[in-house]
């Protein structure tokens, strides 16, 4: 997490952990998709809601989904399938700012 100097970033401030992760995990996440924060600099955070999941934790089957809602924009999400848990939240945050991006060319 950030400083206590500085403003939280949009995810820190807008993202909710859902099934499958518990408040011990935030710093985790918050690294894995840290890279994220720039791509949603564009919005007031008040304007944007982040969540994400995992299902059949630390098993072969595990499903990382990561969403979020932007103003004026339909909903994004994506999954990522992987036995890492850290592995899945990196490929699932590249795949979402692929998304973010695919979505900002069509607006």
């Amino acid at each position: 997490m950030r400083s206590s100097d500085q403003d939280p970033g949009t995810l820190e401030q807008r993202l909710r952990l859902g099934p499958g992760f518990q408040d011990a995990d935030r710093e985790r996440v918050f690294s894995a998709l840290t890279a994220l924060d720039r791509h949603l600099a564009r919005w007031n955070p008040e304007q944007v809601d982040i969540r994400l999941s995992v299902k059949h934790r630390e098993s072969l089957e595990q499903r990382v989904t990561l969403e979020i809602w932007l103003p004026h924009w339909p909903s994004l999400f994506v999954h990522f399938n992987d036995p890492d848990l850290d592995r899945a939240l990196v490929e699932a945050r590249k795949l979402m700012i692929r998304e973010i991006e695919d979505e900002r060319e069509r607006s």
